[in-house]
């Protein structure tokens, strides 16, 4: 697969609205901003298409011309994000059917059903036109396969398709009921025709959670094979060619680590809300990184200023781009790419940030700070792309897991999954100790530590793999809502949590559901030394039952379960297994885990202040060091008797280094010796 030899920077640009001398002055523009890479022409169907089989590529010719004489290359977008409105006339059948039932019309982004096979068949025939005309073009960088996946669609060719897909899961009826445990509201089948959706005119995507789950795996997979459509055209004409698509900011609504299975590299669109915290962001991130075992991936957009669609949309303070985009590329992003290069006139999207804004100036603050950053990552070149970030603490996540557990009716309406996981994420974060986020079925054996927040679902023998994990000497964190259901959100015969019964050493017999006003109390035992002896707790309180040796951390200090243990850990073969019956206060975690990491021997990349993040990357060329300061004041870094050069200014750093409010840095390391 081609390689890429700089930092990509740069993104989505739509010429087909601007005249020529616009474009010219565009061209002037990107160069001194040092844009090197623009995407292109994703939402141009009907401009390229516009009418069934006619084609019109002149123009595009004219402008992929023009930017390559401009010494920038493309990636370029196949753009079945946006179907024609004389496909969705004359094919109706490519429109979606919303969860209401209602038959939506043409207008709308990523409105098509990925099921429909006119859809696919017209979207594979302009990716070929694009593919004969382009695949070699010595431009050409990468492919971008649509646009932001992630529309359900509940119409009749997907009814009969999900049939279809039951009927190859399940094999039989008999099974399909037994995992839908239909007995249940009598709802048993005796036939796959009689399976519908989970729409509003059934209810059953609110009251069938095993419905539910399967008709999200059966978008995912749909959808997944709608890319596949295309990419497999693509690849015919150039397999050096690396191929992706954009994830959504949001994403939840496809289980990522299946769409990506056949993507060459990750692409996903970062779109923080301004109270995120940085740990969010940065899990995210790894998230993506994590989705094909550590490897790097395309940042596909960001906004070089403010967005359009929150409720809210306010401008990125000075160096708040910058500090983002190397946060992205320090967490394994090798581009740096926005939404958008030109600030549209018109439409939903007009007030959404640009480089290059209405005005058309070259003095605005975003386009000076935006052209500092292409100057920085010239500087830097090919020094980090590819590198990994070793680790050996990781984290388990799975969007069946996510999707079950959201689906559930109780024990509480305020189950957030993402939410919970980024909570532990923050503790490791903290510390600056990397961590890779791993699908339930990754190898465990290269780490010391796991967390497993809310493992909830039994799938892909999960539970004997952590097992087997802690009796080989490794460490596990995991928590209340763990091994309580199997693949089909089924319930465990027996106690909890299920087959993670043994290695944690308890059983579970009831969770109480607090309200979001009330707490509990933990009070730590003389097993657990922290700062105090007691922190608070709540949302969530499991009444445990300790046997077969686990010991007690931490006890209820309130209700009627006062006493009773909500932190235990057990000895197993040669590790030790931690379970968490609660939530508590996030200084506890944070405290615990630390405790638990000395254990393992996992220790902060350096001594920072805190608010410094701190990540390393290793390629062939290098091993690079990124140092982010997200305080509003001085902080520092201590490098030791180590010593490193700076990527952008190439002057020597060893020892404690200051870094300016809100500052990057970034270095290489030159030696090893640490002290």
């Amino acid at each position: 697969m081609k390689k890429a030899d700089r930092i990509y920077y740069g993104g989505d640009y739509n010429p087909d609205q601007w005249d020529d001398r616009t474009i010219e002055e565009d061209m002037r523009l990107f160069k001194k901003a040092g844009i090197n890479l623009l995407t292109l022409p994703v939402f141009s169907w009907a401009k390229l298409e516009p009418d069934e089989g006619v084609y019109d590529f002149e123009w595009l010719d004219r402008i992929i011309d023009k930017i390559w004489e401009a010494g920038i290359h493309v990636c370029l977008a196949t753009p079945t994000t946006a179907q024609p409105a004389w496909l969705s006339t004359r094919y109706p059948e490519v429109l979606p059917v919303d969860i209401a039932g209602r038959k939506r019309t043409h207008g709308m982004r990523v409105f098509f059903c990925v099921n429909s096979l006119k859809y696919r068949e017209r979207a594979a025939a302009i990716a070929e036109e694009m593919a004969k005309r382009y695949a070699h073009h010595p431009a050409l960088a990468m492919w971008h396969v649509s646009n932001e996946y992630g529309t359900y669609c509940y119409c009749p060719t997907c009814q009969a398709k999900f049939r279809v897909w039951l009927r190859r899961r399940y094999g039989t009826v008999e099974e399909l009921n037994k995992r839908w445990h239909t007995t249940f509201w009598g709802r048993i089948l005796t036939s796959f025709e009689e399976v519908t959706p989970p729409t509003e005119l059934n209810d059953d995507y609110r009251f069938n959670p095993a419905i539910q789950l399967d008709y999200m795996r059966f978008v995912t997979d749909s959808t997944a094979e709608c890319f596949r459509n295309e990419y497999e055209v693509l690849k015919r004409y150039n397999p050096e060619i690396p191929i992706q698509t954009n994830m959504s900011g949001y994403i939840k609504k496809l289980d990522q680590f299946t769409m990506t299975k056949d993507l060459d590299i990750v692409g996903w669109d970062n779109y923080p809300w301004p109270d995120d915290p940085p740990y969010f962001v940065a899990m995210k991130h790894d998230i993506m990184r994590g989705l094909k075992g550590g490897r790097s991936f395309v940042l596909t957009e960001q906004s070089p200023n403010q967005q359009n669609w929150q409720p809210y949309n306010l401008l990125k303070r000075p160096g708040e781009v910058r500090r983002l985009s190397y946060q992205a590329m320090a967490h394994g992003a090798d581009t740096c790419l926005f939404f958008q290069m030109r600030q549209s006139i018109a439409g939903q999207e007009k007030f959404h940030g640009a480089i290059i804004s209405h005005s058309g100036r070259e003095d605005t603050r975003v386009f000076r700070e935006c052209s500092l950053l292409g100057k920085e990552l010239q500087s830097i070149g090919d020094t980090f792309l590819e590198g990994r970030t070793p680790a050996r603490a990781g984290l388990l996540f799975d969007w069946n897991n996510w999707w079950a557990l959201e689906l559930a009716s109780g024990p509480s309406k305020d189950m957030d999954y993402l939410k919970t996981v980024s909570l532990y994420y923050e503790t490791l974060y903290r510390q600056n100790i990397p961590v890779d986020i791993l699908s339930y079925g990754a190898d465990l054996s290269s780490y010391d530590l796991i967390l497993a927040p809310m493992l909830y679902m039994e799938k892909e023998n999960a539970a004997e793999r952590l097992q087997e994990f802690v009796k080989k000497g490794g460490t596990l964190i995991t928590t209340v809502m763990s091994g309580l259901a199997d693949e089909n959100d089924r319930c465990v015969f027996g106690a909890y949590p299920g087959k993670l019964k043994e290695m944690l050493g308890i059983w579970v017999e009831e969770t109480d559901a607090l309200r979001p006003y009330e707490k509990n109390r933990m009070r730590l035992t003389d097993n657990l030394q922290l700062s105090e002896k007691e922190y608070d707790c709540g949302f969530l309180c499991d009444i445990i039952h300790p046997e077969g040796g686990a010991e007690v951390l931490a006890s209820y200090k309130e209700d009627f379960y006062a006493d009773t243990p909500c932190v235990t850990r057990n000895f197993f073969g040669k590790g030790r297994a931690y379970y968490i019956g609660t939530q508590p206060e996030q200084r506890f975690l944070e405290e615990l885990v630390s405790h638990i990491c000395n254990e393992c021997g996992l220790q902060p990349l350096y001594p920072s202040s805190e608010g410094v993040e701190l990540c390393l990357r290793v390629s062939d060329k290098a091993k690079t060091v990124f140092a982010i300061n997200h305080n509003k004041t001085e902080a520092w870094v201590d490098f030791g008797p180590q010593k490193l050069t700076g990527l952008t200014d190439k002057k020597p750093l060893t020892g404690r280094i200051s870094i300016a409010p809100g500052d990057v840095l970034t270095a290489k390391i030159e030696t090893e010796n640490n002290a």
